[in-house]
């Protein structure tokens, strides 16, 4: 059967999240109605992450299978098509014809999440919806510290949600926890082979409150050894929270594929 992968982005903050929901709508809801306009047998998709509700997505990745015969259609022109039936906050950014042995979650190496924080007594109103309003001034330093400790191999039962199932490891690597500043705006750059439920908002939540005095960084290292969500610091909130792209070439920092760890945040 012909494969096509497709790199999906969108604004996540009138759904429940990525996956289709029993209550309320997930985007992939939204993509599988519009593929279901093109292509016979409605086509499922398959997808590289699942992102929480209200978080947003520049490059999720997903693949979908069609009957031989039925996959006539130019990547360029799909991407026009399925556009088309989507609502403006969704749309393919790019189509390729996939190899039989691909899998957007099995095959994915890294994933990139990208958090937006405005610091400045009054939110930027083009922001609202993009990044997360901290009035209060923060240390920078002392969270670009703190953001360093989250960087190799870890448990990270301390900065996880339960996701009301049992877990064969809460271990994950990270590849970079970055934090960069332009004025008001911050930016943090998380790079690993897998992401727990919520892991990166209570990673975000954590190293603010860092920088507003509340956690020293022997608090957070403390909070590693503890496993235990109490010790850590806040979830931040969903719409500062960007998964921004998935990686499949070789990368010689990774020291085992995604494949191998249930993705989900």
């Amino acid at each position: 059967m012909p494969k096509f992968k497709l790199t999906i982005a969108y604004d996540g903050t009138a759904y429940e999240g990525w996956q289709v929901q029993k209550i309320g709508t997930g985007v992939q809801e939204k993509v599988e109605a519009a593929l279901a306009r093109l292509f016979p047998g409605d086509p499922r998709l398959h997808s590289s992450s699942r992102t929480d509700a209200g978080v947003h997505a520049l490059g999720l990745v997903a693949h979908f299978d069609v009957p031989a015969g039925t996959a006539r259609i130019t990547p360029r022109k799909l991407v026009l098509a399925i556009n088309a039936h989507l609502p403006p906050d969704i749309r393919v950014l790019a189509a390729a014809r996939a190899p039989k042995s691909f899998h957007a979650r099995f095959s994915a190496r890294a994933k990139q999440y990208r958090y937006f924080i405005w610091n400045h007594p009054a939110m930027n109103p083009l922001l609202r919806h993009q990044a997360w309003h901290v009035p209060r001034a923060l240390n920078a330093e002392a969270m670009r510290r703190a953001a360093a400790l989250f960087v190799g191999r870890h448990d990270f039962q301390s900065f996880t949600a339960n996701p009301g199932y049992a877990r064969a490891s809460t271990e994950r690597t990270l590849f970079r926890c970055d934090l960069t500043r332009r004025g008001p705006l911050l930016t943090f750059v998380i790079e690993g082979n897998g992401f727990l439920y919520k892991m990166c908002r209570g990673i975000v939540g954590t190293i603010v409150q860092v920088g507003l005095g509340k956690f020293t960084i022997e608090d957070v290292e403390g909070m590693f050894r503890k496993r235990d969500r109490r010790a850590a610091g806040m979830t931040a909130p969903a719409h500062g929270l960007v998964l921004w792209r998935v990686m499949y070439a070789p990368r010689g920092r990774v020291a085992e594929p995604a494949a191998q760890l249930e993705d989900e945040e």
